[in-house]
């Protein structure tokens, strides 16, 4: 019994995957072992390392302290304040040496005790009997510096002599003490880390050969099911001719029940779904969204009707086209242009949005019943702005490709405005080419909105409304109050900044700080205004919003507004 085409594809995937599941098991593995000696060294080995390095310098500046008196004692009128400035110093030195020596000995007490934890115990005991012997060393040499003291000042120059001796071999005992404790330190550190980077290797070495043989696997089965597909699949290369030369009513003959009769039965179909679509676009070839079609085939909207509906209306434009067009050949605009909005309106769609119209290098859309949710369409608008602005760093990096140069590439940016309320839509046009569209007070604004990031230097402002109805998930910035060029009303305008969840900690109190120096300004209280909007510019240096307002603040300083002024900015153009 032949196997289904079905089962056979489903079997490769299921060995593929399950070598998927072996790599990442077998590298969860390795780079767990692999963190594991990363964190003996940072949380344990280097710390350590860094106290014992502590010690030693200690060590030594005291042994400079005693170089200094035992010179001063030798002069021929020794300086008693110099002398016990010298004297104190060597003590204090040995107690914080004592202090960092018993903190060393508490960090390998705590490291003993971790068992998630694999460290180099055997090492870490001898350290532990290794620090005390350094601590003993230290404090006989500073024992002996002290009977040194007593000696030069009452004692015989013999005795004298034989206790400089005894000094001089205490302080070699602590130099050695320490050395062997760096070495011990030094060799645990070189060790872990030449086993970390062991480690990193045979992970490496491990997914490249499990990945070779899915790659090896993966080719083997495409060209058994090449060659097993071939030969049924040329039977169905008459009809596809035959659709391609745009005859439409060729049917296929089905005589058999395996895969290849399912195909050509879907064959068949798609030859009829294409006849039905012949029609649909004679009929209905000024509509582009396939949703606004089906709804017009099943009546849902009336040819010659509207309504008033809550929405989202979204308009971009690319920044300075007209100048970057100049520099373009008309082939590579076009192909400059196709991409781009390609790009946008797939975003769009994604998001449920309805790309209304394309103008110029500008794209319109709109989300709103009956395509989306009456809840969920200011969300998914800003959610759509978020995508395409995430999106057009791919862009960027597609144009040195296009243009196929890898300087002087035109720099890309894009402006956004949203605007969420009340308009009319429906079918609107002459009688030989309509388009089902939205129209209104909102759609203007958030055309004025777009416009309006040009002197806030911003990239995506959103109305009040769509603050309010895309809820808490987004992050918005209040911007300014703004009276946009044809309209009467104040409007509350909001830079969109991301994701909720994804805000750093930074941007929140950026946001907060300027919020409260937009409350300053419309106080008209310049200093604290200037304040928390150069507090911004601190956060954020490019911050240009905040110098949008400092350079207001600093003309209404010079000419104040008035005792009337109600905080609203006038845009006198559009």
């Amino acid at each position: 019994m032949r196997l289904p085409i079905s089962l056979k594809i489903f079997s490769i995937t299921m060995a593929l995957l399950v070598l998927m599941v072996v790599v990442t098991w077998l590298s969860v593995l390795n780079f767990r072992q692999l963190n594991n000696q990363v964190r003996a060294l940072s949380d344990w080995y280097l710390p350590l390392q860094q106290q014992v390095a502590s010690v030693e310098i200690l060590i030594r500046q005291q042994i400079v302290h005693m170089e200094r008196v035992m010179s001063g004692m030798e002069a021929a009128r020794p300086d008693p304040d110099y002398l016990a400035k010298e004297s104190n110093g060597f003590d204090m030195r040995g107690v914080n040496a004592d202090q960092i020596v018993d903190s060393s000995l508490r960090m390998l007490g705590e490291a003993q005790a971790q068992k998630d934890l694999k460290l180099d115990r055997a090492t870490l005991a001898v350290l532990g009997e290794q620090l005390p012997t350094i601590q003993t060393a230290r404090q006989n040499f500073h024992r002996t510096f002290r009977l040194f003291q007593i000696e030069a000042e009452e004692g015989t120059p013999r005795s004298q002599d034989l206790v400089r001796e005894t000094l001089l071999r205490e302080k070699d005992a602590v130099d050695i003490e320490i050395g062997k404790t760096i070495d011990i330190l030094n060799k645990l550190t070189q060790d872990t880390a030449t086993e970390a980077k062991k480690e990193e290797e045979r992970a490496t070495t491990l997914n490249w050969i499990i990945t070779a043989l899915a790659a090896a696997l993966g080719f083997l089965s495409a060209l058994f099911f090449t060659r097993s597909l071939v030969s049924p699949i040329k039977r169905l290369l008459g009809g596809t001719r035959a659709v391609e030369g745009g005859d439409l009513q060729v049917e296929i003959q089905v005589h058999s029940r395996d895969e290849i009769a399912t195909l050509a039965t879907s064959f068949n179909h798609m030859v009829v779904g294409l006849r039905e679509k012949e029609r649909i676009r004679a009929t209905f070839g000024q509509y582009v969204d396939p949703r606004i079609v089906k709804n017009l085939l099943e009546n849902r909207i009336g040819a010659d009707k509207g309504e008033r509906q809550v929405m989202t209306v979204f308009f971009s434009d690319l920044e300075g086209f007209t100048r970057m067009c100049e520099g373009l050949t008309p082939d590579a605009a076009v192909r400059f242009l196709n991409r781009y909005f390609s790009m946008m309106s797939e975003v769009v769609r994604a998001q449920q949005g309805i790309v209304d119209k394309y103008i110029g290098d500008s794209v319109m859309a709109f989300w709103g019943p009956p395509f989306t949710d009456p809840a969920d369409h200011a969300r998914l608008g800003c959610i759509a702005a978020l995508d395409q602005m995430a999106r057009l760093e791919a862009f960027r990096a597609w144009l040195p490709e296009m243009f196929s140069v890898r300087d002087s590439v035109p720099v890309v940016n894009v402006r956004m405005g949203i605007a969420s309320g009340e308009v009319t839509v429906g079918n609107i046009g002459s009688e030989t080419s309509r388009g089902y569209t939205v129209i209104g007070d909102t759609v203007n604004l958030a055309s004025r909105l777009e416009q309006a990031n040009k002197f806030y230097g911003t990239r995506i402002l959103a109305s009040e409304s769509t603050r309010t109805l895309a809820g808490d998930v987004l992050t918005f910035r209040e911007i300014d109050s703004l009276r946009v060029a044809g309209k009467l009303e104040t409007v509350r305008v909001y830079e969109l900044l991301g994701m909720a969840d994804e805000l750093s900690d930074a941007d929140q109190q950026r946001v907060q700080a300027y919020e409260a120096g937009l409350a300053h300004y419309r106080a008209q209280d310049w200093d604290a205004a200037e304040a928390a909007f150069s507090e911004c510019l601190a956060i954020e240096p490019k911050d240009q919003p905040s110098q949008v307002m400092l350079a207001r603040i600093a003309a209404f300083r010079l000419k104040p507004p008035g005792a009337g002024w109600d905080g609203v900015w006038v845009a006198v153009s559009k």
